[in-house]
């Protein structure tokens, strides 16, 4: 039982701290789909 609870705990910091981690190294949708030859009409 507790390494379920240890494993349930771990998934929930990993979810929550994954987008802001994320995001500080660069690892976003808007810099992965944009750049220098994108068309802004």
């Amino acid at each position: 039982m507790k390494a379920f609870l240890a494993a349930v705990t771990a998934m929930v910091v990993i979810t929550a701290a994954a987008p802001y981690a994320l995001n500080q190294i660069g690892f976003s949708a808007a810099e992965n789909s944009s750049g220098s030859a994108v068309r802004l009409d």
